[in-house]
């Protein structure tokens, strides 16, 4: 059985994008540091403000990541809701025992005792 998975907003997606693009250009800039530190260059005091600015704009993009999902989860639930969890997923286990009768109820009557009352 597979996982429905829902599609992320899209300004969660691009807030993604934009983290992963500012990793990639740190791990870049890293490389560039340890292989001008190994070569005695002087472009590692360049690549190492590289690296730093891009640890920082990585930090920023997680950040937005964080927001962007905060926004997006009360935007789904409503301006007027009234509780946090208006509007949210019921818990699996409530759904799982709803499953579970309406596949009971689904299942023909043999062996079953009929109810007295």
């Amino acid at each position: 059985m597979s996982a429905v998975r829902r599609r992320l907003p899209d300004e969660v997606r691009s807030a993604a994008v934009r983290a992963w693009l500012y990793l990639s250009c740190t791990v870049v800039a890293l490389l560039v540091a340890g292989l001008a530190s190994i070569a005695r260059s002087p472009l590692l005091t360049p690549a190492l403000l590289a690296t730093a600015l891009g640890v920082f704009g990585t930090a920023w993009g997680l950040l937005d990541i964080v927001i962007a999902r905060q926004i997006a989860a009360q935007r789904l639930r409503g301006p007027n809701s009234a509780s946090p969890l208006a509007g949210s997923r019921p818990p699996k286990q409530r759904k799982r025992e709803q499953q579970e009768r309406e596949r009971q109820e689904r299942l023909p009557a043999v062996g079953r005792k009929p109810l007295q009352g």
